[in-house]
C-alpha cells in the first residue's frame, strides 16, 4: 500500500531490501542504510538499482562505489530527548561518522538525531547545525537526508507534535539547497495499529495489585522492556464498559520484566476477554521473536468492515521446521 502511494523505503538489511522488492519499490525510491552492510547486501542493493546509499563509516565509502547517489551518516553530538538506547546522533554512537572525518566533495549527508522524538526541539537544533557545517565546510551537498524520529504516543499521556508541524521545524530555516529526503517512519503506521490478546489468568498478589495476563507479551512487543513504552488498554469485548480498577498486564513468558503495561484502567476483565492496546503498528510486530516457544500472531488489515489476512500466524510446525 504504501509503495502503492508513491513512498520509499529505508532499508537496513537484505531481508528488509527483499521487503522492499517485493512491495514493488522502484529502485529510484530506495535508500540503502545499515552501520555493517555486507557485500552481499552491497551487491543486492546495486542489482536493485537503489538510488541512494548511504555510507555509515569510511571504510564503506571505499567499498561501496555503486550506481547510486551516496549519502555520508554524520554524527553530529546532538543528545536527542528520548530513551537513551534510540538516540542516535550523541558523541560515541555507533551510527556514523564525526563531522571532521566527512569527505569534502560529498554528494549527500544523512543525519537522524534519534527515534520517538516528543517535541520539535531536535528537529531544529539539528537544522541549526546543518547550516553551520556546510557553510564551515563548503559543502554542497546534491541531496539532504533528514531522517525521521517523528513519535507516536502511545498512551494518554504523551503527546507529539503533528507531521506538519515537525516537518516545518525540519524545512523551515534550512538554508542549503539540496533535494531533502525525509523518513516518517512510525508516524505514518503506529496508530494504525492494534494488537489484540486474550485475557488467561486474572489474580490479586501482594498489596493491592492485580495483574491480567495475555497470551502474548514481550514476545510481540517488547517496547516496554528495550525503551520503557507505555501503553494503554481497552477490553474490547465489552469497550462501553465502565472501568473498575487498576490493573497490571503480563505477559505469560518467564521473566518478571514482561510486562506490557505497568497500570491502567480496566472494565473487570476475566479469562477469555480479548484485550486491545492501540497504537502498535510500528516496532512491535517487527520486533517480535520466539522467546520461550511462542509462535507470533497473524496480522489483519481492516478497513470499512471488511477484513484481509496479511500475515499468517504461526504455528508449533512453524518452529520446528527449521530444527535438525
Amino acid at each position: 500500500m504504501l509503495a502503492a502511494e508513491g513512498l520509499g523505503a529505508d532499508v537496513s538489511t537484505l531481508g528488509e531490501l527483499a521487503f522492499a522488492r517485493r512491495a514493488g519499490v522502484p529502485g529510484e525510491r530506495l535508500v540503502v542504510h545499515g552501520n555493517n552492510k555486507s557485500d552481499e547486501e552491497i551487491a543486492a542493493a546495486a542489482e536493485a538499482g537503489a538510488a541512494y546509499f548511504v555510507a555509515d563509516s569510511l571504510e564503506e565509502l571505499e567499498r561501496a562505489r555503486g550506481p547510486w547517489t551516496t549519502l555520508v551518516r554524520v554524527t553530529p553530538g546532538i543528545v536527542a530527548d528520548t530513551h537513551e538506547h534510540i538516540r542516535t546522533a550523541h558523541v560515541g554512537s555507533k551510527f556514523g561518522v564525526p563531522p571532521e572525518d566527512v569527505p569534502r566533495d560529498v554528494r549527500g549527508l544523512h543525519v537522524h538525531v534519534g527515534s520517538q522524538l516528543l517535541s520539535v526541539t531536535a528537529a531544529r537544533e539539528t537544522v541549526a547545525w546543518l547550516n553551520r557545517f556546510v557553510g564551515e565546510h563548503g559543502l554542497e551537498p546534491d541531496v539532504l537526508d533528514l531522517g525521521g524520529g517523528l513519535a507516536v504516543p502511545t498512551s494518554p499521556v504523551e503527546s507529539a507534535p503533528s507531521i506538519e508541524e515537525f516537518v516545518g521545524a525540519q524545512l523551515r530555516g534550512l538554508d542549503v539547497p539540496a533535494r531533502m529526503i525525509l523518513e516518517p517512519g512510525r508516524s505514518l503506521v503506529g496508530q494504525a495499529g492494534v494488537t489484540l490478546y486474550r485475557v488467561g489468568t486474572v489474580k490479586r498478589t501482594g498489596g493491592d495489585r492485580v495483574w491480567v495476563a495475555v497470551d502474548g507479551g514481550v514476545s510481540d512487543n517488547p517496547r516496554p522492556q528495550l525503551y520503557g513504552a507505555r501503553y494503554t488498554a481497552l477490553v474490547a469485548n465489552r469497550a462501553d464498559a465502565a472501568a473498575t480498577g487498576t490493573f497490571s498486564v503480563a505477559g505469560k513468558h518467564c521473566e518478571s520484566g514482561d510486562v506490557l503495561i505497568d497500570a491502567v484502567e480496566l472494565a473487570a476483565p476475566a479469562r477469555g476477554d480479548l484485550l486491545a492496546v492501540p497504537a502498535t503498528g510500528a516496532y512491535t510486530l517487527g520486533m517480535a521473536s520466539n522467546y520461550n516457544g511462542v509462535p507470533r500472531p497473524a496480522a489483519v488489515l481492516v478497513r470499512d468492515g471488511d477484513a484481509r489476512l496479511i500475515r499468517k500466524r504461526e504455528s508449533i510446525d512453524d518452529l520446528l521446521e527449521l530444527e535438525a
